[in-house]
Parts: structure tokens; sequence; C-alpha cells
């Protein structure tokens, strides 16, 4: 695996730009292409919810050292692979593995202590806990957790200065100080998904599962979240995130996955997954950056040549149907 300096890549910090990382795969881009250093393997996993498939991944790698985005339409099982592999949920068959251990059937806090750490969607910062409260509750291992080692200060209170040490520095990185006397609940919903990425970090975790980190953002804390999401791989940590804003996954993916019905049926590079047919079929956010007025006719719009195209394609489509409709009629 190696940066790749040519390639585009977010701004971290005013007209910085980062290296995405290539040479992850053994072969061509494909579903389930086996990765050269893979740090989660997932292999025949399914989950079924009475007669509904929620997710079917036959085999799927998340390389090591790299952000790989987890993109596909609403209901494509992308937030249930989630659960599935931090422990939230149990899948019907299948297994994975994070770090060459396997995982299946371990509870999402012991995956947290084997270093696989997530946030979620809608945030689960503690209202009533100030938010240096909240920082301290995601240190692991902590002495004072058990009834009789709580009754004897002396046992515990160093250690509960170092991790309030480490929280106060998380806090100044995600430019939180000022606000670690305040209650969670005063926070702003993009104060408190950072406020949750920093938690993550308390444990110095190996992968950090973000779910679509960038829901409910002002767009004033849009880049200081992507600034924080890169810093997490020049870290060495590896990020595997759910997101439907392409614009960001463009800018600072390295691998995309693409699910639909809750199977994966596109792997590869963010330019490369946007043109390929399987995602146009099976996600309409591939051409979010086509004017849906100009491929229906309804705005007229000069030199649009992707517009133009999808709306070939659909007229095609349409009058395949029709064709095949009078045949049918005929026959009758």
């Amino acid at each position: 695996m190696t940066p790749d300096a040519g390639a585009e890549s977010a701004p971290a910090t005013g007209s910085v730009r980062r290296a995405k990382t290539t040479g992850l795969t053994k072969g061509p881009a494909a579903p389930g292409v086996a990765k050269v250093d893979p740090i989660l393997v997932v292999d025949a996993v399914q989950r079924r919810f009475g007669g509904l498939t929620a997710v079917d991944v036959d085999h799927l790698e998340i390389p090591r050292g790299a952000i790989t985005a987890l993109i596909g339409p609403n209901g494509a099982g992308k937030t249930t692979l989630f659960n599935l592999l931090c422990g939230f949920d149990k899948p019907n068959s299948g297994s994975w593995s994070f770090d060459g251990k396997n995982l299946s059937g371990v509870p999402s806090f012991k995956v947290a202590r084997m270093g696989q750490v997530r946030t979620f969607q809608l945030t689960k910062s503690l209202s009533l806990l100030t938010v240096l409260e909240n920082m301290k509750l995601g240190a692991p291992g902590q002495r004072g957790e058990g009834f009789w080692s709580s009754l004897f200060p002396f046992l515990w209170r160093k250690q509960d200065q170092e991790i309030e040490v480490k929280a106060r520095e998380l806090l100044t990185r995600f430019k939180l100080d000022a606000k670690e006397k305040d209650f969670a609940a005063a926070l702003s919903g993009g104060q408190r998904k950072l406020l949750e990425m920093a938690r993550a970090l308390m444990s110095d975790p190996t992968l950090v599962m973000l779910d679509e980190p960038m829901a409910g953002v002002n767009p004033a804390l849009t880049q200081s979240l992507l600034d924080h999401i890169l810093d997490l791989k020049e870290q060495g940590m590896t990020v595997l995130f759910v997101e439907h804003d392409m614009h960001m996954v463009r800018h600072i993916a390295d691998w995309v996955v693409v699910m639909a019905e809750g199977r994966v049926v596109a792997e590869g590079p963010p330019e490369e997954v946007m043109e390929d047919p399987a995602v146009v079929d099976a996600y309409l956010g591939a051409h979010q950056d086509v004017d849906l007025g100009a491929v229906t006719g309804r705005i007229p719009v000069l030199a649009d040549t992707a517009a133009v195209k999808l709306r070939e394609q659909i007229e095609a489509e349409a009058d395949a149907e029709l064709a095949a409709e009078e045949a049918e009629e005929g026959r009758a």
C-alpha cells in the first residue's frame, strides 16, 4: 500500500492536500476482491428479519491503514452490517474476523476493547453529564469501576488523573476544550459528533467505524470533521465509514464499497466506482451531480453530457418496455 501523491484528496488545513492510499488489492477491483493487508474480513454473513434479507455479504475485506467508505441507497443494509460487525446484533449465519481474531458471537463491549470502535448516526452522548465526563467514560480498564476498588481512592486516583489529562488533550485537539464543563445536551449536533469521535479515541482503537459522520452537521463544522477523519489515518488507524455525501466520499476515501439490497455490488477507488454501471443502477446518488430536471427534460441544460446520456438510457428502457407490451398485446 502506497500513498498516491497525485490523487485527489480533501484539503487538510487551508490548501494542504493529503495523498490517497493505493495498491490496496491483490487483483482487479471487484466485489469481494482480496486485499493486500485486510484488517476486517467478512464471510457469508446473512441477517434476516422475517422474510426480509437485510444483509447478505458473501465476502468482504477492509484494507488496513486506509479510509474505506461504505455507500448505498437507504435500506441497503449498511448500518445493519455495522451493527453485526460491532456485536450490537447477531447474524443468522456467517463469520467475520478483526485483526485475525474471530468476532462471531463476541459482545460489543469486548469488540471495543479489542480495538474496533464505532460511532452512531444518532449520537450516544449522555446529555446530563459534562463533556469531560463523557470523555472519561470512553477510557477502558478503569480501576475505579469495581465496587470494592471504588471504596479505596488510592487504588485508582492516579489512573483517573491520567485519563483526565488524555481526555483534555483530545478535547483540545477537537476544539471542544472550552466546552468541557458544559452538559453534553448543550452542544450542537456537529459538536456532539466531534465529542463522540473524540470519545472513541480514548480507547486507542485500531479500527474506527463512523456511521454517517456528516448527518445533521452544520456546514461550518464539515471541514473540521473531514480533517479529523483524515488525521485518524495519518495516526495509523483504519477508518470505515457510512456516508451519503458523495463529495465527501470522493475527497477522502481511498476505497469504496457499494451495497444494495444487502449485497456488495461494487468495490474500487472512488473515481472508478462512481462510473460503475452496477452503482448507477443500484444507487442514484452516483448521479447527484446531474440535474434531474435536465434528465427528465423539464429544464433545458446545454452541454450536460451526463444528463443527456442518462436521459437516453431511460428513454431506451422505456421504449423497450413499450415494445414488449405491444408485442404481448399482438399475441393476445
